[in-house]
């Protein structure tokens, strides 16, 4: 099963895709799908405040410490 390991921010810091230890790069959407069905682990689906559905690392509080990878 695949973990996350980085991903990628744009401009504004948003994230906008992530990177696998299988080396793919994913969508922030795709992303969220494959945790939804426990494809990858490491992150979960969860509802912020205004009801809607974001990735969150298991771990930690934030993907801070991931790195940026490109």
């Amino acid at each position: 099963m695949e973990t996350v390991v980085g991903l990628h921010r744009n401009h504004f810091g948003d994230i906008i895709s992530f990177v696998t230890s299988g080396g793919r790069v994913i969508s922030y959407q795709k992303a969220l799908l494959e945790a939804t069905n426990g494809i990858i682990t490491g992150v979960q689906a969860a509802e912020d405040y205004d009801g809607k559905l974001v990735l969150s690392p298991l771990q930690d509080q934030s993907f801070d410490h991931y790195p940026n990878l490109f």
